[in-house]
């Protein structure tokens, strides 16, 4: 213990202390939080070995400070700065089954309250872990136990170390690209860069291609823009003519299921339907249902799914378009063809603060001409979540505001008491629903905000019903994304009837079903639909339902009805489903049966062609959203939208001011009932609106720069 210590002591001793505590705590992390595997002995190796390249050469730094006083703290620092980064990506691993990125880094202080919000549920008892050696080393600096050794080293010696790092990194770089070839340059799944190259070449490897992106839409041309175009018309689907204009002219009205997945439609619990009321929905007449209708979100999760129900392109590759590219994005959306081709009023209906995923700023650039956000609703007390205001009351408080829009209006509803922890205050819980025991409170709770959130479309509907809109509306309902990760899937398996042992990637894949469904009251051809698709296509069903040809638009979806629809689901990550074939991580599955798929020659071509396609529609949409390239494209009849036209302050009193001005050309509902309120005609049971909080639990909402 005596070498042990003295070896400390001295500088080099001091760097391979903090070299192996931080080779230890990565490894650690790999296997308690990221859970990357093994499938062969090759990559266990270079998991092994792959944090202690970037480690040796980041470190090393420090050893060129010839002055202990510079020495140690650059050192220290150095091992803290990198252990943040580590214990930041084991968080938001946790939340998003995924790694930070440049991208996400950058703008996670205005779009993500996952780590702030839900930050106390995401921690972990093993979390000292990764900090106990910290305070232990500082303590044993500042008791002088650890001493500052005032021997410099040598800029060769340093440099020496340094080499030896780059010589690891290389050697791991070249058995990387051995055991999976092209590796970097296709980048088809984070997962496999950490897995052979480790979390720091992973972020350093980021930073470049982050830098990359900036160069392509600086160098961006219109010549590029017609690869796009050719693309999207060569793909296009035509409407079905039965539907085609089935909904022309009526209200659009679009409920975000936060976090839903489609299992739990139909979903019994203790002998309890968990959504009664989206089940009967789901099998009403009057709606059109996919069973087979997949979320595509990447890393931006609620704000992808957003991207692609409005532009009909996909998310980015990293991070969130809406947070990197939102701000000066130039995008052909739905509220601007909405307003232009239909003459429709737009409206977002939203309970948490504007600037959360950049919303204050992209729709402007979408056209919506109405954003009332949280600074629109009573958020105090117990009313809302770590998220914004409870489903509940976003749909009761936001009546006084949807009354007042001129028809047709389209207005899209984002919910967000069904996320992730999925904590409900007792008093909003259904005393006659009990959930059940998985062992995991996440998934258990899962449940039970999700029947919470059922109550609250039923209360809307019950209103759309009373006050006349429902007869002139269309309903859209669809989930975001998932809400049970797959690291969480295996305690979701037993509900599901299925065992742990024999969980595979298909299963997990299957899981990203989200429900879609369109609600044409009046109609009697409604049905549930086995068509496999995507949010990418539900643009263009959408306008076609409304009798709005999108020919002249560019979109990567297709009409979910048509006969000329392709049943191919491109995921972020380059994976793909099919009716036939699904697959994940290189594994070819079939999809009807879940087994490791048995191709023939000719079935083979298949998947190769539809791999791709995938990768090719997934490649041009970057291209068009990186590069920015729609400003070199206006439709005809399209008017590019123009940011500084709107401002979202004041929107009661500019809808109040537009039917005073109309009179009796408003087309509003308040117009039509007489001028007064249909906010009477609303019924919930919401407790905080039914009696005095008592709570003293009271949460504030935390928006994105970290203030109440």
């Amino acid at each position: 213990m005596r070498k042990l210590g003295k070896f400390v002591n001295t500088r080099t001793g001091f760097f391979a202390l903090l070299v192996g505590l931080f080779w230890l705590k990565t490894l650690f992390a790999y296997v308690m939080d990221f859970k990357l595997g093994d499938t062969s002995f090759i990559q266990g190796v270079i998991t092994f070995f792959n944090p202690l390249a970037t480690t040796i050469i980041l470190l090393s730094i420090g050893l060129y400070f010839k002055r202990s006083r510079f020495f140690y703290p650059v050192t220290m620092g150095l091992y803290i700065a990198n252990t943040v980064l580590l214990y930041l990506n084991v968080i938001y691993f946790r939340e998003f089954t995924d790694f930070m990125t440049i991208a996400t880094m950058t703008g996670y202080s205005k779009v993500n309250q996952g780590l702030s919000g839900s930050s106390l549920a995401l921690t972990n008892v093993h979390d000292l872990l990764y900090w106990v050696d910290i305070v232990i080393i500082l303590l044993l600096m500042l008791g002088k136990k650890i001493k500052f050794d005032p021997r410099a080293l040598g800029h060769r010696l340093a440099f020496a170390f340094t080499s030896v790092g780059l010589l690891i990194l290389g050697l791991n770089i070249m058995v990387a690209e051995f055991d999976r070839p092209q590796l970097l340059g296709r980048t088809f799944d984070r997962t496999y860069i950490v897995k052979y190259l480790g979390i720091d070449t992973f972020t350093g490897y980021d930073l470049v291609r982050s830098q990359h992106t900036y160069n392509m839409r600086k160098s961006a041309t219109k010549a590029q823009l017609e690869k796009v175009k050719k693309f999207t018309d060569a793909n296009y689907a035509k409407p079905n003519d039965q539907l085609y204009g089935i909904a022309k002219g009526r209200n659009v009205i679009v409920i975000h299921l936060e976090s839903f997945q489609q299992f739990l439609i139909d979903k019994k619990i203790n002998n309890q339907e968990v959504t009664p009321f989206l089940n009967s929905l789901y099998h009403s007449n009057s709606t059109y249902a996919f069973a087979n209708f997949f979320h595509q979100v990447g890393q931006g999760k609620t704000s992808d799914a957003e991207n692609m129900l409005e532009t009909s392109t996909f998310g980015l590759p990293q991070g969130s378009l809406f947070a990197t590219l939102g701000n000066d994005n130039t995008f052909e959306g739905a509220p601007a063809i909405l307003e232009q081709r239909g003459g429709y009023s737009t409206a977002v209906f939203h309970g948490n603060v504007a600037s959360f995923w950049n919303r204050n700023n992209v729709y402007k650039n979408l056209a919506y001409q109405y954003f009332f956000d949280a600074s629109y609703y009573d958020t105090s007390g117990d009313k809302a979540t770590g998220y914004g205001l409870k489903d509940k009351l976003l749909f009761a408080d936001s009546i006084k505001y949807l009354e007042r829009l001129q028809q047709p209006f389209y207005a899209k509803y984002i919910t967000v008491t069904n996320h992730f922890p999925y904590e409900l205050d007792s008093e909003d819980k259904d005393p006659n629903f009990t959930t059940v025991d998985t062992g995991n409170t996440a998934v258990n709770d899962y449940f039970v905000t999700a029947h919470y959130l059922d109550q609250s479309l039923k209360e809307f509907f019950a209103y759309l019903d009373k006050s006349g809109l429902a007869k002139h509306s269309l309903i859209m309902i669809y989930g975001d994304h998932y809400g049970i990760s797959n690291s969480e899937n295996k305690y979701l398996a037993s509900v599901l009837g299925r065992s742990n042992e024999d969980w595979t990637d298909f299963d997990n894949a299957m899981l990203q079903r989200v429900p879609l469904m369109f609600v044409i009251p009046g109609t009697d051809q409604g049905k549930i639909y086995q068509t496999y698709g995507g949010e990418i296509d539900v643009l263009p069903t959408l306008l076609h339902l409304l009798g709005i040809s999108t020919k002249r638009y560019i979109m990567f979806g297709t009409d979910l009805f048509s006969s000329q629809h392709r049943q191919l689901v491109a995921f972020r990550n380059q994976d793909f489903v099919t009716p036939k074939y699904t697959s994940v991580n290189g594994t070819i599955y079939d999809t009807t049966t879940g087994k490791i798929a048995h191709l023939t020659a000719k079935e083979q071509k298949q998947v190769e062609a539809d791999q791709r396609f995938v990768t090719k529609e997934l490649h041009l949409s970057d291209a068009l959203n990186q590069k920015n390239l729609l400003r070199f494209y206006t439709p005809k009849g399209f008017k590019k939208v123009n940011a500084s036209d709107y401002n979202y302050s004041n929107g009661l009193q500019k809808l109040e001011q537009q039917d005073r001005k109309l009179g009796n050309k408003s087309t509003s509902l308040f117009a039509q009932n007489g001028q007064k309120t249909t906010a009477d005609l609303f019924s919930t049971d919401a407790p905080e609106l039914n009696h005095s909080s008592t709570s003293s639990n009271r949460i504030k909402i935390t928006n994105p720069d970290g203030n109440n």
